[in-house]
C-alpha cells in the first residue's frame, strides 16, 4: 500500500531527489526492535498495523485470546521479527514485545530476594507458570507452607512471590510463594508486636491446644495462653474451657520483640479472688470446702472459686498414722477444716482437719505416765522398729533395741508380725511432737544381773549356731540368749573357710571368755584353754 503511494508521489514530482526525500520520512526499523503501531485492518486470520514504515506489519490473530478486544485504531507496541515476508509485510509480535519489555523491566527493577506480584496462569510439569510481566516458574514444593492441599487451588489467583533465582542469559526466573508467605508473616508479626502493650486486651482465635496451654492467633502472630493463666480455679486440661476455632479476648501479659513470643492471660480479665483472702479467711477460722485434688503429701480443698487450701497429710489426724491422704479422703468429699496460715502473695492457704477436734495428746501424757503397762496391736513395721496402737487410734513406737533384753534383732520382722497383740510399757510421751515411746523388754525384769552370775568366765557351755558372719558366728546358749564366737577364737586350718567349717544348726561346745552387762554381750571361744 505504502509502496504504491510512494511511486505515485515520485512520478508526480518527476525527480529522484524528491523520492529520496520521501524515503527519509519513514522510520528506520531493524529486526528485534520494539516499535509502536496502529491497527489499520483486521482479517479473519491476521491484524495489519501501521508502523510508520513503507510496509505494514502483520500479527496473527492467534496471539490474542479474545478477538473482540482488538479494534481498528488501537495502538500498542510490537517486536519486529522479520522486515518483510513473501507478501512484503513486516512480521511483528505483540506477545514477544510484552515478554521482552517484561524481562527488561524485571532485570532493571528486581533482584533475587525481591517480592513481585503475578498471576498464576497454568499448570506445568513440576509446578506452575506465573505471569509477572514475563512467565516465571513456580515449583510445586514452593507453592505454600507445609500442609497445603492441591496446587490447582491457586490457579488464576494474583499473588505475591519471592524471586529465588534469576538466570539472565537464559531469561529464566524461579519464584517461591512459600517464602513470600513467610516474609509477609514476619512483617505482620513485626507490625503487630510493635503495636502491643502489656495489659491491653486483644481478640484472637484459638489455633492449637496442648496439655500446657493454648496458642491464640492474634491476627498474624501467635501468643501462648498457659493453663495457669486461664482460670483462677483449678483446671486439669485447657480443653475444659477452650476449643480450637474459639474466638477469645485475652490480655497481653508479656512479649519479647526479638523472639516474637507473646504471653497471654484470660483469668487476668477479672479480679483475683486472692486479693481479700486474708480478710475472708483469718487464722483459726473454721471453713468447709470440696476436695479437688489429692497428692501424696496432702489434699487440696476448694474454699471458693479460684481459692484452694492444702491439708498436709500430717494435719489429717491427731492419732492415726496416715501415709496416703487417699486412704481417708476422695475427690468430691466435703470436709471441715481450720485455717492454719494464709499467704496471699504466694496464693497459699494451709488447713488442718484434725484441729476440728480437741488435741487428745494433751490428755495422753496424764493418762499414760512413764512406766504404765498397756496392751496394744502391731499396726506397722519399719526397719528400725514397730508402731503399736493402744487406746483406739493412739500409736506409740517400739524401737528395735527395746524389743528384747538378750536377743540381737536386726529386723523387727524377725520378732513381730503385723496385727500381733503385745504387752508394752510406756517409756515417754511428748505431747508437742505427738510421740509416744514404748518398750517391750521393759515389761519383764532385766535378766543380765543373773546372766552375769550364771555364766562366769571360763564356764563351758553348749549351744547351737544361729548366724554366721564375716567376723564370726552367734551361738544360742539358752532361749533368746546368744554369745559371739569371734574368728580369732576359732582353731581353723590356714586354707579352711569359716562358712565351710561351721553351718547354722551345728552344736558346738564353747568357753565363756567375756560377759559385759552394760553392753549386753557374751564372748565365747572354741580354742582350748588351760
Amino acid at each position: 500500500m505504502k509502496e504504491d503511494v510512494k511511486k505515485e508521489a515520485v512520478k508526480e514530482q518527476g525527480g529522484f531527489d524528491l523520492a529520496s526525500a520521501y524515503e527519509k520520512t519513514f522510520r528506520r526499523i531493524s529486526e528485534g526492535d520494539i516499535v509502536k503501531g496502529k491497527v489499520i485492518a483486521i482479517s479473519k486470520k491476521d491484524i495489519y498495523i501501521d508502523l510508520g514504515y513503507k510496509s505494514e506489519g502483520i500479527i496473527p490473530l492467534s496471539e490474542f485470546k479474545d478477538k473482540s478486544t482488538v479494534n481498528i485504531g488501537d495502538e500498542f507496541e510490537v517486536l519486529v521479527e522479520s522486515k518483510e515476508n513473501e507478501d512484503g509485510l513486516i512480521v511483528v509480535s505483540k506477545k514477544k514485545a510484552e515478554k521482552a519489555q517484561g524481562w527488561s523491566k524485571i532485570v532493571n527493577q528486581c533482584n533475587e530476594g525481591d517480592i513481585v506480584e503475578g498471576k498464576v496462569i497454568r499448570k506445568v510439569k513440576g509446578g506452575l507458570m506465573v505471569d509477572v510481566g514475563i512467565e516465571a516458574f513456580l515449583p510445586a514444593s514452593l507453592v505454600a507452607l507445609k500442609g497445603f492441599g492441591n496446587v490447582n487451588q491457586v490457579l488464576g489467583q494474583t499473588l505475591k512471590f519471592k524471586i529465588v533465582k534469576m538466570n539472565k542469559p537464559r531469561k529464566n526466573i524461579v519464584l517461591s510463594r512459600k517464602d513470600a508467605i513467610l516474609k509477609e508473616r514476619d512483617a505482620a508479626k513485626e507490625k503487630i508486636i510493635g503495636e502491643l502493650n502489656v495489659g491491653e486486651l486483644r481478640k484472637g482465635v484459638v489455633k492449637n491446644i496442648t496439655d500446657f496451654g493454648a496458642f491464640v492467633d492474634l491476627g498474624g502472630i501467635d501468643g501462648l495462653l498457659h493453663i495457669t493463666d486461664m482460670s483462677w480455679g483449678r483446671i486439669s486440661h485447657p480443653s475444659e474451657i477452650l476449643a480450637i476455632g474459639d474466638s477469645v479476648e485475652v490480655m497481653i501479659l508479656n512479649f519479647d520483640k526479638d523472639t516474637t513470643r507473646v504471653s497471654l492471660g484470660l483469668k487476668q480479665k477479672t479480679e483475683s479472688p486472692w486479693k481479700e483472702v486474708e480478710n475472708k479467711f483469718p487464722l483459726g477460722t473454721k471453713v468447709k470446702g470440696k476436695v479437688v485434688n489429692i497428692m501424696p503429701y496432702g489434699a487440696f480443698i476448694e474454699l471458693e472459686k479460684g481459692v484452694e487450701g492444702l491439708v498436709h497429710v500430717s494435719e489429717l489426724s491427731w492419732t492415726a498414722r496416715i501415709n496416703n491422704p487417699g486412704d481417708v479422703l476422695a475427690i468430691g468429699d466435703i470436709v471441715e477444716a481450720v485455717v492454719l496460715s494464709v499467704d496471699a502473695a504466694s496464693q497459699k492457704i494451709s488447713l488442718g482437719v484434725k484441729q476440728i477436734e480437741a488435741n487428745p495428746w494433751l490428755e495422753i501424757k496424764e493418762k499414760f505416765p512413764s512406766g504404765t503397762k498397756v496392751e496394744g496391736k502391731v499396726r506397722n513395721l519399719t526397719d528400725y522398729g514397730a508402731f503399736v496402737e493402744i487406746e483406739g487410734k493412739i500409736e506409740g513406737f517400739v524401737h528395735v533395741n527395746d524389743m528384747s533384753w538378750t536377743r540381737k534383732i536386726n529386723s523387727p520382722k524377725e520378732f513381730l508380725k503385723k496385727g500381733q497383740k503385745v504387752e508394752v510399757m510406756v517409756l515417754a510421751v511428748d505431747s508437742d511432737s505427738q510421740r509416744m515411746n514404748l518398750g517391750m523388754k521393759q515389761v519383764t525384769t532385766d535378766p543380765w544381773p543373773e546372766i552375769t552370775k550364771k555364766y562366769s568366765l571360763g564356764t563351758t557351755v553348749e549351744g547351737t549356731v544361729t548366724k554366721i558372719t564375716t567376723f564370726g558366728f552367734f551361738v544360742e546358749i539358752e532361749k533368746e540368749l546368744e554369745g559371739l564366737v569371734h574368728v580369732s577364737e576359732l582353731e581353723l586350718e590356714p586354707s579352711q573357710k569359716l562358712e565351710d567349717a561351721y553351718k547354722v544348726g551345728d552344736k558346738v561346745q564353747t568357753i565363756v571368755i567375756k560377759v559385759d552387762e552394760a553392753e549386753r554381750k557374751i564372748g565365747l571361744s572354741l580354742k582350748k584353754k588351760e
